[in-house]
């Protein structure tokens, strides 16, 4: 199955940490779960046109939730967090964020 950009980036995750991060170029995306960084890294470059320095990613498990008498978890996701190159530019879908 060949992967394109947009099933790799699932969205951004935007929280204060993340937003914080932003000045040390440093972006995070909810990925698809059986991706590797090198796929992450060529999807972020193409999907914004920016040079990525490294990636980090994260397994995340899924919450325990209650709804009355059911409960059960939410689905586990995979998250990652992009570094930027000095040399750069930002991306631009983030600016009107702060």
């Amino acid at each position: 199955m060949i992967k394109t950009a947009q099933d790799i980036i699932i969205k951004p995750i935007i929280t204060e940490n993340s937003m914080m991060a932003q000045q040390f170029k440093k972006y995070t995306f909810k990925v698809a779960k059986n991706t590797n960084k090198i796929e992450i890294a060529k999807a972020v470059e193409e999907l914004f046109g920016v040079k990525v320095a490294k990636v980090n990613t994260v397994s995340v498990k899924g919450r325990f939730k209650r709804m009355g008498r059911s409960e059960g978890y939410k689905p586990d996701w995979k998250k990652a967090i992009v570094t930027l190159t000095e040399d750069s530019k930002t991306i631009e879908f983030f600016e009107g964020m702060m």
